[in-house]
């Protein structure tokens, strides 16, 4: 297994010629950094400077970019599929030089990631360019479906993410009368600290009537005795994220609060054990909508079940109402339902997973009885 992880992008990468390939198209031109690492194994943001992957139908691939990123390059597989250029030059002369010997008539730029600036330059510098193709939709199917390694990644993330929960319910008891901003500042901290890892998006932390807000930054509220607090955190590990939620009790809280804790989690696992292969992403939503509809909850479920999880914490597919996307072994996605009630609180219980034939294995294992930390 070892050596699959290795060979993950290269898989990636011989999968994008062959599609090229068979659509007849000439080279491929990759512009999101996320993709690129995908394809790459190379990971790099280079803000308003070109970063780009040409790929070819003949299976030739050219890594373009900065000259400061040179030296990082040539530590990587890409040291000889890699041109480099310096501020002042244009990054696509130098690429011509390189590329010489390619079919490159009919492109297939990532649309949604190229700007007119960069195209008018590319048909500068190759006036026969036909950018009439789009490589967008494809790549993100690709990125839908996990292979094994990457499935490896994701669970080493989700136990990343365990480890964090732990030290935030730790911190929680600690740290009672601290406010939602400072836990998250403390909370980031620590992780860092403890060698944990990076997170994988800004740290959600409400509590109380905050928690009703679905999302959004901590804010300078105190946390209280008798508050639900929710935790919304992910970890990246080895360029793949996780994310889950758990809410805690701080204290002794409230019928109506313990209530709807309960129906959110008799939700969320209605879910996980009813998602299976071929029904789809707006079918598994209603299973879980359905459980707190009937409960009398339902105008406070306010957002999608689920959405994909991956190299970023949001992907392909969205579990959402209506959505006629089949789901298919190796998807991984989150199930996540909630309950907002203004003026009360909030609960959500969150966790990633990957999809198998016989159903949902999560990520992360934190238990999802209710914990309640501090003085009752």
């Amino acid at each position: 297994m070892k050596e699959e992880r290795k060979l993950t992008w290269k898989e990636h990468l011989s999968s994008l010629s062959s599609y090229l390939d068979e659509k007849g198209i000439d080279l491929a031109y990759v512009a999101d950094p996320v993709d690129i690492a995908y394809l790459t194994g190379y990971s790099s943001w280079t803000e308003e400077r070109v970063f780009a992957l040409l790929v070819s139908r003949t299976s030739q691939a050219l890594l373009l970019a900065p000259a400061i990123n040179e030296g990082e390059v040539k530590q990587t597989a890409w040291a000889d599929r890699a041109c480099f250029y310096q501020d002042g030059e244009n990054p696509w002369e130098k690429a011509k030089e390189r590329m010489t010997a390619w079919p490159k008539g009919f492109w297939a730029p990532e649309a949604r990631t190229v700007t007119l600036s960069h195209y008018r330059t590319i048909k500068e510098v190759f006036p026969e360019a036909n950018l009439a193709a789009d490589i967008s939709s494809w790549l993100a199917r690709q990125r839908m479906i996990k292979s094994p390694a990457e499935i490896e990644k994701l669970q080493a993330a989700g136990r990343q993410a365990d480890q964090a929960l732990e030290l935030a319910f730790a911190l929680l008891k600690a740290g009672q009368g601290m406010s939602e901003s400072e836990l998250a500042l403390e909370l980031d901290y620590q992780l860092k600290r403890q060698g944990i890892g990076d997170l994988s998006f800004p740290l959600i932390v409400q509590a109380g009537e905050s928690a009703a807000r679905v999302s959004g930054l901590p804010s300078q509220k105190g946390v209280q005795a008798g508050d639900m607090v929710i935790f919304d955190l992910g970890i990246m590990k080895d360029g793949y994220a996780s994310d889950v939620s758990r809410t805690v009790a701080l204290g002794e809280i409230s019928p109506a609060k313990r209530e709807i804790y309960n129906v959110v989690r008799r939700a969320q696992e209605a879910a996980a054990k009813a998602a299976r292969p071929g029904m789809t992403a707006g079918e598994l939503d209603q299973v879980a909508r359905g459980v707190i509809e009937d409960a009398g909850y339902g105008q406070y479920f306010t957002h999608r079940l689920g959405h994909g999880i991956g190299m970023q914490v949001h992907e392909q597919p969205n579990l959402q109402p209506g959505s006629e996307q089949k789901l298919e072994a190796g998807m991984c996605f989150s199930i996540e339902p909630g309950i907002y009630l203004p003026g009360v609180g909030g609960v959500r219980i969150e966790d990633c997973g990957w999809l198998g034939e016989d159903g949902f294995h999560p990520f992360t294992k934190t238990s999802k009885d209710l914990l309640s930390l501090g003085e009752k």
